[in-house]
This record gives C-alpha cells, sequence and structure tokens, in this order.
C-alpha cells in the first residue's frame, strides 16, 4: 500500500490527513470556469466531427500513451454485464471500430444482445466520451486486410489465443506459438484465424470534460427514430445529420 499511498498524495491538491482513508482525499484538479465546454464551441453539431477534434487533440498530447484505448461493456444473455479495454481502431461516420477474437466471451456476448457502450477517457485533457450503440461485424475482407496489416508477432500471436478460454499454463500457449512458427515457416502468411472486427454503430455519444467546483460539462448526442419530435430549443436543440443535442446535469 506504500506506493499507493505516495501516488494519492501526488495528486491530491492538499496534504492527506492521518488516519483517514487514502483514497477519499484524492483530489484532482480539472478545468476552471473560464474554460467550460460550451454548446458554442462545437462549430458543427455532430458528434463524429467533434469526436475527431476530441481525438486529434489527444494523439497530439504527448502524455497520452494510447489515446484509442476504451472500455468496451456488453451484457450476456442473462442480463449480467462485463467489461474490458480494447483498442479503437477506426472512426468514421459509420461508427467506431475495433478488434477482437470471434470467441471470446465480448464476442460471445454481443451473439446474445448487440447492444453495447464505450467509455474513453482521457486523464491529462479531463475529457471524457461516451458511445452507446449497437455492434456487427464487419465484412470478413476487411478484418483480414487489418488482420495482415498488424505486425507479424501480433498475428500469430492472435492464430495461437483462444481467448477467454480455459488453458492449462502459459507454457501452453507458448507451444501453440511455437507450433504455429514451425508449420508456416519465417516467411509464410499467417492465415487469418477465428478473428475480426466489429463496427460499433452508435445511437448515443456524451461528451465530457471535468471542472474543477465539480459542475462538470456534459453534453449528449443522440439520434434515433422520433428524437426530433423531441426539440423544443430549450432543452433538445437540433443538431447536424439527424442528431439532437442536450446538456447534462454534472
Amino acid at each position: 500500500m506504500r506506493s499507493l499511498q505516495v501516488f494519492v498524495r501526488k495528486m491530491s491538491q492538499s496534504p492527506v490527513p492521518a488516519g483517514i482513508q487514502q483514497l477519499s482525499a484524492l483530489r484532482l484538479k480539472y478545468h476552471e470556469r473560464k474554460d467550460a465546454f460550451l454548446e458554442e464551441n462545437i462549430k458543427i453539431k455532430n458528434p463524429f466531427c467533434l469526436f475527431r477534434e476530441w481525438m486529434e487533440l489527444a494523439l497530439s498530447t504527448q502524455e497520452i500513451l494510447e489515446p484509442n484505448a476504451a472500455a468496451l461493456a456488453t451484457v450476456d444473455a442473462e442480463g449480467k454485464p462485463s467489461n474490458r479495454f480494447v483498442l479503437v481502431k477506426e472512426a468514421t461516420a459509420q461508427g467506431f471500430t475495433f478488434f477482437t477474437n470471434y470467441g471470446s466471451r465480448k464476442a460471445d456476448e454481443i451473439a446474445c444482445n448487440p447492444n453495447v457502450a464505450i467509455a474513453i477517457y482521457w486523464l491529462p485533457l479531463r475529457r471524457s466520451i461516451r458511445i452507446e450503440g449497437v455492434a456487427e461485424k464487419i465484412p470478413e475482407s476487411d478484418s483480414l486486410k487489418y488482420f495482415h496489416q498488424r505486425p507479424r508477432a501480433s498475428q500469430i500471436g492472435a492464430a495461437a489465443s483462444p481467448q477467454s478460454q480455459r488453458i492449462p499454463s502459459r507454457d501452453y500457449l507458448d507451444a501453440v506459438e511455437a507450433d504455429i512458427k514451425k508449420k508456416i515457416g519465417p516467411e509464410g502468411e499467417v492465415p487469418l484465424p477465428n478473428w475480426g472486427g466489429y463496427l460499433v454503430r452508435p445511437n448515443l455519444i456524451e461528451f465530457w470534460q471535468g471542472q474543477t467546483d465539480r459542475l462538470h460539462d456534459r453534453i449528449r448526442f443522440r439520434r434515433g427514430s422520433g428524437v426530433e419530435n423531441e426539440v423544443d430549443d430549450k432543452l433538445v436543440h437540433l443538431g447536424d445529420d439527424g442528431w439532437v443535442y442536450e446538456r447534462l446535469a454534472p
């Protein structure tokens, strides 16, 4: 616990009082009121455009090592949720793409219920993006093309790993990997395993910016059948390309 306490002390804006829970004293400074995230700051009222703007800033922020890291939430057939981190590999006007083993737990749960949620958090920027939508497999040709763009070691690793399945030991994985390398040789093409991409088509994208006074900014975009009927120019506003947007209390 010593290293955790030191970490908390560094992040705290005030000395950690003795004799209390260390985590309860964690206070991180966010944005000031003058830097609030306002609707007029959004030039194009389309969440994909705003996502690209925020992502470009994250990509240029040196402290953010993996700006495309995202927590993906799925739900199984019994309604029990699970969560894990994936890497968003493409963001277009169609949606957000990530890749995984089609035999993994996340893939099994998507097959039962394609409704998923994604959360991205960039600590140095004090910004987060939440995405809700429906996941669908991308064409196999697109998965194959991306698969062979990956480093060769990553291709072999994907072929060797029966993701989310029980295995007897780490040595088992090493043996499977060695067997694949022996079969295909140093120059042979790695065959596409049961692996590929999912496109998440969003119906909700929320942008969050942390404020030091805890009156955080939350602007949510939604689209879908009938959302335009909710527009009243007070709470719900008409955006671009079929989206509506609204501000939420923190």
